[in-house]
């Protein structure tokens, strides 16, 4: 490796590493209560590097966003190696029950990630953070429609809205026996779907 490769192989690490513990960071902790110095502190960057990389908070926000956006990709790539859309949904809905002691302690990352920008003053990034759950909600979309269900947009809008539900009672709560118990009633209702004709 050439002296000029390494110098920017670290600067994509450090820049990996800080938008990672970002998402994580202000998943825990929500957007108001999280400083720069936080997230360098939990990616071991020091904090006057942060700026090197995010002139801003909402830039290392976005970033944040970003690093979900990507996961879900992740996750719906995976998912999307099983044969069955119906499999799928319900591989969708076993890994928010794997989730649940997450979503005890900090909810869902991404819904309440929305909910707490939405609150801003300023409007910015809301709506990046209803993108990801659009993406979401279009992969749902996608699955309901190769099963050839009736309504298929308004059954993914279903099942996001009952994890999302879930994620937050579970939170509200602290108790993950609510995803469990919901997760298995959106596993029944998945396999109860037949298409019409």
């Amino acid at each position: 490796m050439t002296d000029s490769v390494k110098p920017r192989a670290r600067a994509a690490d450090k820049r990996r590493r800080l938008t990672a513990e970002a998402a994580r960071v202000l998943h825990e902790q929500g957007v108001e209560r999280t400083t720069l110095a936080d997230i360098a502190r939990a990616a071991g960057v020091p904090v006057g590097n942060v700026y090197y990389y995010f002139k801003t908070k909402d830039e290392l926000i976005l970033a944040a966003l970003c690093e979900h956006s990507s996961r879900l990709d992740q996750l719906t790539a995976r998912l999307d190696r099983l044969p069955d859309p119906r499999d799928r949904l319900k591989a969708l809905v076993e890994s928010w029950i794997e989730q649940r002691e997450v979503a005890a302690r900090h909810g869902c990352p991404t819904g309440s990630l929305a909910v707490e920008l939405g609150k801003r003053a300023d409007g910015t990034l809301d709506a990046e953070a209803g993108a990801v759950i659009r993406r979401l909600l279009d992969w749902a979309a996608q699955q309901f429609r190769a099963l050839g269900l009736p309504d298929p947009d308004d059954l993914a809008v279903t099942l996001v809205s009952a994890y999302q539900g879930m994620s937050l009672l579970t939170n509200a709560l602290r108790d993950p026996a609510v995803t469990v118990r919901e997760g298995a009633r959106l596993l029944r209702w998945l396999d109860s779907l037949k298409a019409a004709g």
